[in-house]
């Protein structure tokens, strides 16, 4: 080889290796309160712990924690398939239109749901973050529940996505099993719903969380051997219904007082936080944990077993939880950290993430996509609609100003835990509007708990005890316009009354 070849593709091979590799780790029906860690905080932003921070176990997230940064206002859908497209996708649900949970066996919409809205997900071709990642030279992995398609479509294979390795991803969204000898539903009455490519491990003690982990470390460290940066999008199945427990764990809640169930959730919660525990000590064995960028969440709030969606229970002291139109149902934790702290790295010295901090300022989902793009140095296709926003300076625990504290939640389905619902913060306010009225007794009376508009003041009301429709009139019609706009620029599909008419939401009085 020619000394002027060798060097430049000597330098290409070091440019690349050089690039940061990025793991996400979402969890699967985990809120912001199903951890030790705490996240909430006083009026003076410090950290403040609740009774369920001291139920669970999270040693390895409070590892995460003190290396890097939390934020205690982070939002995510409060189903999952539309948190895991905006996450590749960098879109609203409103945008991209899987809008509801994807069953993957039928189209869910509901009865009233809109006929138009996308319950294909994915499609081959369409712009994702992993196929960006791919072009940009990266090894793209993805371990663990996928959930982005029905059986049969694109998006219900994770390789039609733009990821090149795929482990345990498929259409559905919950395990047949996690226990092995089951063979993770395999051998039930839920084999269609069995996790995929884990053969190797039927038949033993592995318990689900522990096999996805192996598989995870040994892709992570091929990509590593081969000197190649690496994508690893790992989405556990865990925490999510059955509640199976995890063997390895069941002592340390046997004397909780909490029923079966509760004390399986807590098992699943502390088998998914050794598992990124192990991810962290995987960096710092294969030596790439001061160039790998850590990014820790839940894809919507908690489904815990302790109590009904619109009350204080799994995610107390927040209301609600899982398809919940309340801040338990939509709050997730989210921790960004180096996998290593080495202030002295080109990449840490490039996103300085400070040490245990709090970052309170608002921010989604559908914000991870443009910021992996600049911490890898890559760029948006042309045309690809985005509506997240970098979340660069807030990694470094600062402020940003030029940032509206802006979050839309649009579920234009039904039956489900909540009907028919769009929500909209704006600052410290938040309002839920209802499309239809939830059905509350039997015959043909139908009544609607609140009312069709709820309002909520988040700095003086964190856990939303008093609706002010009734006396911030003026303030509900400023936002039902502001959310009516957005919602008209993202190209919202809507719920439909038994004509087929398009039930658009309506600034009251007008």
């Amino acid at each position: 080889m020619k000394p002027v070849v060798f060097f430049l593709a000597l330098f290409a091979i070091f440019a690349e290796a050089k690039k940061p590799n990025i793991m996400v780790f979402l969890v699967d029906d985990m809120g912001v309160m199903d951890t030790s860690v705490a996240f909430l905080t006083d009026n003076k932003g410090k950290a403040k712990r609740y009774p369920l921070n001291d139920f669970y176990r999270t040693p390895s997230m409070a590892r995460l924690a003190k290396q890097g940064v939390r934020f205690n206002q982070f939002y995510a859908m409060s189903v999952c398939s539309p948190s895991r497209i905006s996450l590749l996708t960098g879109q609203n649900a409103a945008r991209h239109g899987a809008t509801n949970w994807i069953n993957p066996a039928s189209n869910n919409r509901g009865k009233f749901g809109p006929p138009e809205w996308n319950w294909k997900g994915l499609k081959k071709g369409e712009v994702t973050l992993p196929g960006i990642l791919a072009k940009e030279g990266y090894r793209t992995i993805h371990v663990g529940k996928a959930h982005l398609g029905p059986k049969g479509s694109d998006g219900g294979e994770p390789l039609n996505l733009g990821f090149e390795e795929n482990v345990g991803g498929a259409a559905f969204g919950a395990p047949g099993s996690y226990y092995a000898k089951a063979g993770y539903g395999a051998l039930t009455k839920r084999k269609s719903h069995a996790v995929p490519h884990l053969d190797e491990y039927h038949g033993s003690e592995t318990f689900l969380t522990e096999a996805l982990t192996l598989e995870a470390r040994k892709r992570v460290a091929q990509s590593v051997k081969d000197g190649k940066p690496f994508f690893l999008h790992f989405a556990h199945y865990a925490v999510h219904a059955p509640f199976h427990s995890d063997p390895r764990f069941a002592k340390n809640y046997e004397s909780s007082g909490k029923s079966k169930n509760a004390q399986a959730f807590a098992t699943l919660i502390e088998g998914m936080d050794k598992s990124l525990g192990d991810m962290l000590d995987c960096f710092e064995e294969l030596g790439v944990a001061e160039n790998t960028l850590v990014i820790f969440l839940g894809d919507n709030g908690s489904d815990a077993p302790l109590g009904h969606q619109h009350e204080v229970a799994c995610a107390a002291p927040l209301r609600g939880k899982k398809g919940a139109h309340y801040e338990g149902g939509m709050r997730v934790p989210f921790i960004a950290a180096w996998a290593k702290r080495n202030d002295e790295s080109v990449g840490q010295k490039a996103l300085g993430i400070p040490a245990g901090a709090i970052q309170p300022q608002v921010a989604s989902v559908e914000d991870i996509f443009p910021t992996v793009l600049k911490v890898v140095g890559a760029k948006n296709p042309e045309g690809h609609e985005v509506d997240g926003l970098q979340l660069q300076t807030l990694l470094t625990g600062r402020r940003d100003e030029t940032r509206k504290e802006q979050f839309l939640m649009h579920y234009p389905h039904g039956p489900h835990r909540s009907n028919y619902f769009t929500v909209w913060r704006d600052g410290d306010y938040k309002v839920i509007y209802h499309a239809l009225p939830e059905t509350k007794s039997t015959g043909n009376r139908v009544q609607f708990s609140g009312g069709n508009y709820e309002v909520y003041h988040l700095a003086n009301d964190p856990f939303e005890e008093r609706n002010l429709a009734a006396v911030k009139s003026t303030l509900l019609k400023e936002m039902m316009a502001d959310m009516i706009t957005r919602l008209e620029r993202c190209g919202a599909k809507y719920p439909v009354d038994e004509a087929g008419r398009e039930l658009k939401p309506r600034v009251p009085g007008r």
